[in-house]
């Protein structure tokens, strides 16, 4: 795909988008009630736990990606991870940009970013039923590992695997 993606990190500007994104069909299917996942994102920007991120494609944004570290965040489905990966949790916001591959390409190169940060490896959860999402994982280069239960229902843990990885 051609055009260039760029991360830059949520400030308080970005609330009001962010507000409209979720409360996108395609995306509060996923994430649940709007105003609480904002409230969610708001408390996550002050703590500084999670890295939160707004997703640009040439210059102009489109979606949001957060991702920490498994060892600091207590999600039990999650807790066999090696420490040192990073967890992603994204959405696209902009419907227009869905279906169109933009998704896997700035996962792949988020993921590929935060390996040459030095993170150990990276996962993510989606959904079991969210078969839109599992296929731009998988597009982006992450594999399943396993289904698991979570805090929030089944969730199937997909590991990001580089092009010159032997194995995982």
């Amino acid at each position: 795909m051609e055009g260039h993606y760029t991360f830059r990190t949520v400030t308080d500007a970005d609330f009001d988008m962010l507000r409209k994104w979720l409360r996108t069909p395609a995306v509060a299917q996923w994430w649940g009630d709007p105003d609480h996942e904002l409230g969610l994102m708001k408390r996550d920007l002050a703590d500084g736990t999670v890295t939160s991120l707004i997703v640009a494609y040439d210059g102009t944004p489109f979606a949001y990606a957060q991702h920490y570290n498994v060892d600091d965040w207590p999600q039990a489905h999650l807790k066999h991870i090696k420490p040192g990966t990073r967890a992603i949790d994204t959405f696209v916001g902009v419907p227009e940009m869905l279906g169109a591959g933009h998704g896997a390409a700035f996962l792949r190169a988020l993921a590929i970013q935060l390996i040459e940060d030095g993170a150990s490896g990276v996962v993510i959860d989606p959904d079991p039923e969210n078969a839109r999402a599992r296929r731009a994982y998988e597009k982006a280069g992450f594999s399943f590992v396993e289904e698991v239960p979570s805090e929030n229902g089944p969730a199937i843990v997909m590991h990001f695997v580089p092009d010159d990885a032997q194995s995982v």
